[in-house]
């Protein structure tokens, strides 16, 4: 296995130190130093969204854009497929209680015409016991 130049394991220390990263945006363009700047305006000065001193904006979109290949690896394979699995997991289980309610109410209903037909048989039984004095 190769191993990555000095440069790209210095970047990736660099970026890995950083976490949590202070982020600061703005769509603000402000004039500073006779230059149009991205930035915030405070009443103690301007934070520069560009600037690594004012906060890691740039470190953030460097570890963006260099592991966007492994983001979109680890989303599919991993977390889609997680969230895909357990979807289906509850539909089965969904269907799997339709079914099991359905074959509640069956059963009830089957006992209530057991327990009708026992009735009639009864009142059979007594009316042919009447029409026999």
């Amino acid at each position: 296995m190769d191993r990555p130049p000095p440069f790209i394991i210095s970047v990736k220390h660099c970026l890995m130190a950083s976490i949590p990263f202070a982020v600061i945006g703005s769509n603000q363009l402000i004039e500073v130093k006779g230059k149009k700047i991205r930035g915030r305006l405070y009443p103690w000065g301007v934070v520069e969204v560009e600037n690594p001193e004012h906060n890691d904006f740039l470190k953030l979109r460097t570890m963006l854009v260099t592991h966007m290949q492994d983001l979109q690896e680890v989303t599919q394979d991993l977390h889609y497929e997680n969230f895909r699995s357990e979807r289906l997991k509850r539909a089965g289980r969904a269907v799997d209680e339709d079914v099991l309610d359905k074959d509640q109410i069956l059963l009830q209903k089957e006992a209530e015409l057991r327990r009708m037909q026992e009735m009639l048989a009864q009142m059979q039984a007594q009316m042919k016991m009447k029409s026999d004095e």
